[in-house]
């Protein structure tokens, strides 16, 4: 089913989000961990968000509204090392900015690969969103590349963070549900 979702803007400055006070959405997560590809299946159109194979393509945050009372918000991807440390550095300043002063920022979606689980940048992040009263929900992705025991094995350790990831597969479309009836719960308890 195909969702009402219209790109609007890249932003590479804090004066150039959105003004007009929908509720968002954050996708975080390393780079080609998946974060495209989860927008573009949760409005059931492929061709929103970007995708590539190739790490580090998102450069900016991207707005998507969403059923015209939302934003989904692509974050840049962390962990890729083939860009410059100056660029890099420009991209975690203005993470940072958003995820510190955004005031309609109600829910992230923290997202690990489930073949890899937790890496250094992934706790990290959990632990700073955590240490700024951040409300995130993980989501396991790509564990469609997964078989049930690796998959079991995956989540396990994802499990060890306490917390509870959602699993998620573009291809099957597992979790497109699930992700949705967190987004509405969310967005109820504003």
């Amino acid at each position: 089913m195909q969702i009402d979702s219209t790109f609007v803007t890249s932003s590479a400055k804090p004066e150039q989000f959105p003004s007009d006070g929908l509720p968002e959405i954050a996708f975080l997560g390393r780079s080609n961990v998946g974060k495209s590809s989860l927008i573009n299946a949760l409005v059931g159109r492929k061709g929103l968000a970007f995708t590539s194979s190739t790490p580090g393509r998102t450069q900016t945050l991207n707005f998507y509204r969403i059923k015209g009372s939302l934003y989904f918000v692509d974050l840049p991807g962390y962990g890729y090392t083939r860009v410059s440390k100056e660029l890099s550095g420009q991209w975690q300043d203005l993470i940072e900015s958003y995820l510190t002063t955004r005031q309609t920022l109600d829910l992230s979606f923290l997202i690990l690969d489930a073949r890899r689980g937790w890496m250094d940048r992934d706790l990290q992040l959990k632990q700073w969103l955590e240490s700024h009263n951040r409300r995130y929900q993980v989501i396991a992705t790509k564990t469609d590349k997964l078989n049930q025991s690796e998959q079991w094995q995956g989540l396990a350790s994802i499990r060890k963070e306490n917390v509870e990831p959602l699993p998620f597969s573009a291809s099957t479309g597992r979790g497109v549900r699930e992700i949705w009836q967190v987004i509405t719960k969310t967005l109820q308890t504003r």
